[in-house]
């Protein structure tokens, strides 16, 4: 899934995916069409980049995932990329998700000042232009659940990375690419899979075996949450963006 950079040969860039492109316009005719006032701000509906599907608009919630440059390695390139051929989309995504639980690369996030500095950058606008549900930051992946509002998930993804990649490359003192382009998102259908996408956020780490107890986690939402698992925005708050204006 690397992006081509300067070091890499073309052939690395995206593939021809015939059969995604059917797929995107096939859910652009059924499901959904950004009108023209949602067009003039940036949302993009239904849209792919050569890898994946992806779905952009406002007022919903999205769990996404993105991943630092080097968790899909190019060396590994046969390993990973069949990964992204499976029909099944619940097997895919399973399949994906273990791979980057695997831990490949540099894992930049396992360090504590690198992980703190990308979560504050995540934290920032929550519940000025969006409303953060959940989020777990693993040692080479990001998950987290949001409330996109008036701002298209594309732009807030160019906003998180473009700014924890300037203050993780500081504290690393290196230069160059940290977050991989691509990035998973899946459209939160209803009240039901909103619970499973912040049990599955939060409960990463225990999967991984990294702790025992979501709340133990240092660079995670779970550890924030009451008796009553709120968030300190769900106590005092509306999650709307009228509450948030």
């Amino acid at each position: 899934m690397p992006s081509p950079t300067p070091n890499e040969p073309a052939t690395n860039g995206p593939p021809h995916n015939p059969g995604l492109k059917k797929l995107i316009e096939a859910k652009r005719e059924w499901h959904h069409r950004p009108d023209a006032e949602a067009g003039e701000q940036g949302f993009l509906g239904w849209h792919e980049r050569g890898y994946l599907p992806h779905f952009d608009a406002p007022n919903i919630t999205q769990f996404v995932t993105f991943l630092l440059r080097d968790a899909f390695p190019v060396v590994r390139r046969r390993e990973w990329e069949p990964l992204l051929r499976e029909r099944d989309e619940s097997l895919r995504k399973r399949k994906l998700e273990a791979w980057l639980d695997r831990g490949h690369g540099e894992c930049w996030l396992r360090r504590p000042d690198v992980a703190g500095q990308v979560e504050q950058v995540l934290r920032a606008e929550d519940g000025r232009t969006y409303r953060l549900r959940a989020w777990t930051l693993m040692p080479n992946h990001v998950h987290l659940v949001v409330d996109v509002w008036q701002t298209p998930l594309s732009s807030l993804l160019r906003l998180w990375k473009g700014r924890s990649s300037r203050e993780a490359n500081k504290v690393l003192k290196r230069r160059g690419v940290f977050w991989e382009r691509e990035y998973f998102d899946t459209l939160i259908e209803d009240e039901t899979h909103l619970r499973k996408a912040v049990r599955y956020t939060e409960n990463n780490p225990v999967k991984a075996a990294f702790v025992c107890d979501p709340k133990q986690w240092l660079w995670g939402s779970a550890r924030f949450r009451d008796e009553y698992e709120r968030l300190p925005s769900e106590r005092t708050a509306d999650t709307s963006p009228s509450a948030a204006g």
